[in-house]
């Protein structure tokens, strides 16, 4: 009988270190592809997400590289959490750090193109890989990046819905960008359209079976409502 027991705890054992590699395998190979997807969107030049407009206008304005500011921006809507008492978990520290990294590295490899012949085939590859990354690394579930877990905080804060506060948020984040000298335009719309059917349809993809109650949590919130609500 004891026997059959540490057999059944050690595969247990077993089961958890394969899934939490798998958790964090998962979590920074979406955030990477992230910033890859982000920098593709530049590159096509017809419009990028929400954020990635205010990004760029700030980048134009300080002469920081996109990636920089991302990571700045990033850490500035961290600290926002403390007042809503947000909680951050592994993703939302890797998502500050990582997306822009990867962002930067993309940029130096990558060439810009011309023409919609090649502008609008590389826009929609930059949508899709987002939408997968986007599924990838909330799939993981060690947290929400710093921008949605502001969302879904003002959300439970202030009672309004996820829509309206993702709405606002980013109808003010594009308009700040755009003034600054963001790229607003087909890409920006076909985004905003797409992304949340694309990233439902990936977190049912990258889905990781929840941990039994033994299994480490590092962060149990994820911006799941806030995807479904773009």
């Amino acid at each position: 009988m004891r026997r059959s027991s540490n057999a059944t705890t050690s595969s247990r054992g077993a089961h958890v270190s394969r899934q939490l590699t798998r958790r964090l395998s998962q979590l920074y190979i979406g955030l990477v592809l992230y910033g890859v997807s982000s920098a593709v969107l530049v590159r096509a030049g017809l419009g990028l997400e929400p954020w990635g407009v205010l990004h760029q206008g700030l980048a134009a304005k300080t002469g920081l590289t996109i990636g920089v500011v991302s990571i700045i921006v990033g850490a500035v809507v961290l600290l926002l959490w403390i007042p809503i008492k947000q909680r951050p978990g592994l993703g939302t520290v890797s998502n500050v750090v990582v997306i822009g990294i990867a962002m930067d590295g993309t940029l130096a490899v990558v060439p810009g193109v011309h023409g919609l012949a090649a502008q609008i085939p590389l826009m929609i590859v930059g949508i899709v890989l987002n939408g997968a990354a986007t599924g990838l690394y909330i799939a993981a579930r060690f947290g929400p990046g710093p921008r949605d877990g502001l969302m879904t905080g003002l959300n439970r804060v202030t009672g309004r819905s996820i829509r309206l506060v993702r709405t606002t948020l980013e109808v003010a984040v594009v308009a700040t960008g755009f003034a600054l000298g963001g790229s607003l335009g087909a890409g920006t719309v076909v985004y905003a359209l797409a992304i949340g059917p694309l990233a439902q349809f990936f977190l049912r993809v990258f889905a990781v079976p929840a941990p039994d109650a033994r299994s480490t949590v590092v962060a149990a919130g994820t911006p799941q409502a806030a995807i479904i609500a773009r």
